[in-house]
């Protein structure tokens, strides 16, 4: 890098930093400052605070789509400040991309250095005699000449006129005046006049209108672009002892640069009224029932309760919780008819669907039981066991991942009936429909092991996939038809269990999906993430979403679809949550109509943690949410 070079990557450099010369730290790197909320010291020794920098990846590229000026941004690391390069500093980096000199009057080509000077040398470069045509007048002039005075005498070449000196001037102004250039102009647009002076303007303002000390300075620290004020508000005795502008002829000369450089343009307007652009959706009052106050709530577990789930008869409702216990409510009166303690935190429990048989699986650490709470019909809970003993052991054993045992002494008598030792831990476990199948799910990266599906009649355990791609969040059956659903981090994959074969991949548009469910009526899906989205899929129509909701302000942690009531719910870390009326008609050709309709508060936020599991009434139109707060909630 030549001189010219070097001084003005040096002033580039000041230039940049000039605002920023309090942080005393000194050349060192900054990364050192990486995990503190300071970056540096300024003068008096004090810290200088990192700017909050709380955009993600989607504000990033909203910004790189709206903001102008976001390709002259960079980002100082002395202060973590962003600083836009003004049209020099980017001339300047742009020559030295091309290999240019810095510096514009930087002339590279020097004319050489004329030998034949005003000095008489001693030895002459020539010392030819002078011609002999330098001496006698040139012919061919004379008669060109003589050809151009003919010309002037007989008329042919008329002498130039002088030019007129007087000024011709347009009007910027002219707006009503036909005979003026602009005013038959027919899309003429008039400059816009300038802002008439206010009470700040004034040499003795108001005392509110005068900056304080703390105001003049943040003033001082703005971007001249961004200040309100072009000048400070200043008080005086009286108006001789008002000092001239020093402003005004900068002012004045950006004015008419404004004028007749920046463009004008007439846009046609369109009309268009607000609300006709507004979807008409019906009022929540109209699409009642649905559930709007909190009846009942059922406390006991000391720590957050992660699941719950509601028997086919809707009498009785089971809770899984962190404080190693599983308790089983009446759900008209939220007395705990039974509590069952595990040898772990619960992570799942879901209640058997088939209402001929009374069974629960409860998943903790590498376990999963199946549970016999003996509630309700005594019929039925006698044929579930008779149902469980009167397994008859196969002649060939297979070897399978997961170990079947029988329960057998306290454990027996607590109700546990069958134990599932997994080779790790199990996240989920879901029935299907019909009862005899139950999937679960062990979240690992790195392993094909990550779902299993159990056949409780043949106690048999099989894996259906080779490998998976992604870590899977959960599972679920379809209603109806032989499909299985498995939603990892962005994806969710439908398989064809008869034909054992991929049959669709939905893409969440989420960065991490956290839950899952399926409309009863098996062609709509919806999914909730992490990054606070609620996704719904309508199978026949695409593979991407047919509507995204934005609703809750945090993560969402679970959602759940009625069986018989056109509602939906999801529940978020909020504290909230949100009932939606999700209509889905016979007809193909229209869409599902999709209104929220009631949010529902209640649990608080315990440490950072909201509502951890919703789930459905199988017959009343109500909703039972579990939370953080070591509660379970129902909503009438």
């Amino acid at each position: 890098v030549s001189d010219s070079n070097f001084s003005l990557l040096v002033f580039i450099t000041f230039s940049v930093r000039s605002q920023d010369i309090r942080n005393t730290v000194g050349n060192i790197p900054m990364e050192w400052y990486k995990d503190y909320p300071h970056i540096g010291y300024d003068l008096e020794g004090k810290k200088i605070f990192k700017p909050i920098r709380n955009k993600d990846e989607l504000d990033e590229f909203l910004d790189k789509m709206e903001n102008p000026d976001y390709w002259r941004t960079v980002q100082d690391k002395m202060t973590g400040a962003d600083i836009r390069l003004s049209d020099e500093q980017v001339d300047l980096v742009h020559r030295l991309q091309q290999g240019k000199f810095g510096d514009v009057n930087f002339n590279e080509y020097e004319p050489a250095i004329d030998f034949f000077s005003n000095e008489v040398m001693i030895h002459p470069v020539t010392n030819r005699p002078q011609d002999k045509r330098s001496f006698i007048p040139s012919l061919i002039e004379k008669e060109k000449v003589g050809k151009l005075v003919h010309a002037i005498k007989m008329g042919w070449i008329k002498p130039r006129r002088p030019k007129e000196t007087t000024p011709q001037y347009y009007d910027l102004w002219a707006k009503e005046d036909p005979n003026s250039i602009l005013g038959r102009h027919k899309m003429h647009v008039p400059a816009p006049k300038m802002k008439l002076p206010g009470h700040e303007e004034s040499y003795n303002p108001p005392p509110e209108y005068l900056l304080s000390e703390e105001e003049r300075l943040a003033w001082e620290q703005q971007d001249p672009e961004y200040r309100k004020l072009s000048f400070l508000p200043q008080k005086f005795a009286c108006l001789r002892a008002v000092p001239a502008y020093s402003r005004f002829i900068h002012e004045r000369f950006e004015r008419c640069l404004d004028l007749y450089l920046c463009p004008r343009q007439r846009k046609m307007r369109v009309n268009v009224n607000p609300e006709d652009l507004i979807p008409k959706l019906p009022k929540p009052k109209d699409l009642q029932p649905f559930p709007t106050t909190q009846s009942l709530v059922y406390r006991g577990h000391s720590s957050l309760v992660r699941s719950i789930s509601v028997s086919p008869s809707g009498q009785w409702l089971v809770s899984g919780s962190d404080d190693c216990t599983v308790r089983f409510w009446e759900v008209s009166t939220a007395r705990c008819l039974k509590t069952v303690e595990v040898g772990g935190a619960v992570k799942g429990v879901a209640w058997n669907p088939n209402p001929s048989i009374c069974l629960v699986a409860v998943s903790y650490d590498d376990t999963v039981v199946l549970l016999n709470p003996g509630l309700g019909d005594r019929l039925v809970c006698t044929a579930t066991d008779q149902l469980i003993s009167s397994y008859e052991e196969p002649e060939e054993v297979m070897d399978q991942s997961v170990q079947w045992a029988v329960a057998e002494g306290e454990g027996h008598e607590q109700g546990h009936r069958l134990i599932l030792k997994h080779p790790k831990t199990v996240r989920q476990v879901t029935w299907h429909g019909k009862g005899d199948y139950l999937a679960c799910v062990m979240p690992d990266n790195g392993s094909s092991l990550q779902v299993v599906i159990h056949q409780v009649s043949k106690r048999r355990t099989q894996n259906p996939f080779r490998k998976n791609k992604g870590l899977v969040q959960c599972v679920s059956f379809h209603p109806i038809r032989p499909y299985f659903f498995v939603a990892t981090q962005r994806y969710v994959r439908v398989y064809n269990l008869i034909k054992q074969e991929l049959t669709k991949k939905l893409m969440a548009n989420c960065k991490w999906i956290s839950s899952m469910a399926i409309h009863p009526g098996g062609d709509n899906v919806i999914c909730g993430s992490y990054d606070c989205r609620l996704a719904w899929f309508d199978l026949d129509l695409s593979t991407k979403p047919y509507k995204v909701l934005r609703h809750h302000k945090k993560a969402l942690r679970s959602v759940a679809y009625h069986r018989h009531y056109p509602l939906f719910a999801s529940g978020s870390d909020d504290g909230s949550v949100i009932v939606c009326h999700g209509m889905v008609y016979n007809d193909l050709l229209q869409n599902p109509l999709i209104v929220p309709v009631k949010v529902l508060k209640g649990h608080t936020i315990t440490h950072d943690l909201g509502v951890l599991d919703v789930t459905f009434h199988p017959t009343q139109p109500w909703v039972f949410s579990s939370g953080a707060d070591g509660t379970v909630r129902l909503f009438t």
